[in-house]
């Protein structure tokens, strides 16, 4: 049986457990591409994830160019167009910020991180089947959240009464999404990703062995020294790759 029904419905549990959550200051906007954009996280479960995976990357949430616009995690525009195939309608999240809109394929800005993720994939693959006949991507969590300026704010930097919640709905699905995926590696992109695997593996609900790699933010001046090169170099010698 495909593994994508199974996905489709916990992500389908997840995104309305984050929607009844509420934040406050300095978050003035929260965005839910699972719900806005389900039509084309949908076309990235159903076409590339109906088998266990021996890898799943795991990411931490949306980027305003990424993700926020396509519905798929590390979500460039021409990487999900052109490399995945996918493209699909994309509303409108309900509670917009006009600095930082939503305007789903006909986005013009480039999401740095995932051009950097899925430039490497498409470089050491050649086609995304390929990539994704061993590996998947996901993210810890499903939410966009920002300032009124439209400056990003990270899960992490929460106020520990929101992030208690929240995680618990994030926890819930990664641990589901391991169970349906099935991996040899569950590997964090970045440190933050990395520690929600880890609090998993004390539970002892993590089968899978824990790997890192540095994240392609552009935000960090080692991935910005060459951030191929360094991910390929720590997938390989951790024996990922």
């Amino acid at each position: 049986m495909p593994l994508h029904p199974l996905l489709l419905d916990a992500c389908d549990h997840l995104s309305r457990s984050v929607d009844d959550l509420t934040f406050s200051s300095p978050v003035t906007h929260v965005y839910n591409p699972l719900a806005y954009a389900s039509a084309s996280h949908s076309q990235y479960l159903t076409r590339f994830a109906k088998q266990p995976k021996r890898v799943v990357f795991l990411g931490m949430n949306p980027g305003p160019y990424g993700m926020a616009q396509t519905g798929v995690p590390f979500g460039e525009i021409t990487a999900v167009r052109d490399w995945m195939g996918i493209q699909s309608h994309v509303d409108r999240p309900p509670h917009q910020n006009p600095k930082r809109p939503v305007t789903g394929f006909d986005c013009t800005r480039s999401e740095v991180s995932g051009r950097r993720l899925w430039g490497l994939m498409a470089e050491r693959f050649g086609t995304a089947e390929n990539f994704f006949n061993d590996h998947f991507v996901l993210n810890y969590c499903p939410l966009v959240f920002m300032e009124e300026s439209g400056k990003n704010v990270t899960p992490d930097k929460l106020k520990a009464a929101e992030r208690t919640p929240l995680f618990a709905a994030c926890d819930t699905h990664l641990r589901r999404s391991l169970e349906i995926l099935q991996p040899e590696w569950a590997v964090g992109i970045g440190g933050f990703a990395q520690q929600c695997l880890q609090r998993l593996d004390k539970e002892k609900s993590l089968t899978a062995k824990i790997g890192k790699v540095l994240h392609p933010s552009p935000a960090s001046p080692a991935a910005n020294r060459g951030w191929s090169e360094a991910a390929q170099r720590q997938l390989i010698e951790q024996g990922i790759w």
